[in-house]
């Protein structure tokens, strides 16, 4: 059965809807679903990098202890671990902090969402490069020990490996924050 246009202008009506409307409480569960997505992953990430680097850097410390010759380097990827754990744990908190002058409106949740998506794609491109450094000073302790040639050409693989996920991730989470900014940016129009 076909309706005619007037019975669908007329069961329209009777609707009391503007056509295009935008259904704003839809639209907030979205928003506080992507920036509840958004809280989760950042928190698990933060506390599995402050737990791998501080575990990383005391075997670091403690396994190569009992034998006689032991690389500088070891020691110096040891601290550089306990440095970046420090870094994350400091930036974990400041994002806490800062989380408390957002409102609790859809604009508001959804400049907070964009907030911990600016967090995360940060975190991953400095995380990024920190994989380098490490990679570097695995390389170096590596190399100083005396180990195979091929021991140094597998971690190689591995490491380059390792840095194009971490492009993989920081591309992922620009793109999450790309879909927050142009949802604000129809929002503010």
């Amino acid at each position: 059965m076909i309706m005619e246009f007037e019975d669908l202008q007329k069961i329209w009506g009777a609707q009391n809807e503007p056509l295009y409307a935008i259904n704003e409480k839809a639209m907030h569960q979205l928003v506080l679903s992507k920036k509840s997505k958004a809280h989760r992953i950042t928190h698990l990430s933060e506390l599995m990098l402050i737990a791998v680097n501080i575990g990383s850097g005391t075997m670091s410390v403690i396994l190569p202890g009992t034998q006689p010759n032991v690389s500088i380097f070891l020691y110096v990827l040891a601290a550089w671990m306990y440095v970046t754990a420090g870094y994350v744990l400091v930036s974990r908190l400041r994002r806490l902090k800062a989380e408390r002058q957002f409102d609790r409106t859809l604009l508001g949740d959804l400049k907070h969402a964009l907030s911990v998506a600016t967090y995360q794609v940060r975190l991953a491109y400095i995380m990024r490069w920190n994989g380098a450094i490490l990679g570097t000073l695995i390389l170096l302790s590596v190399w100083d020990s005396g180990k195979p040639l091929w021991t140094i050409v597998l971690l190689c693989a591995i490491l380059a490996l390792a840095y194009f996920a971490g492009h993989w991730e920081q591309r992922y989470y620009q793109a999450r924050k790309r879909e927050l900014e142009v949802l604000l940016q129809k929002l503010e129009v």
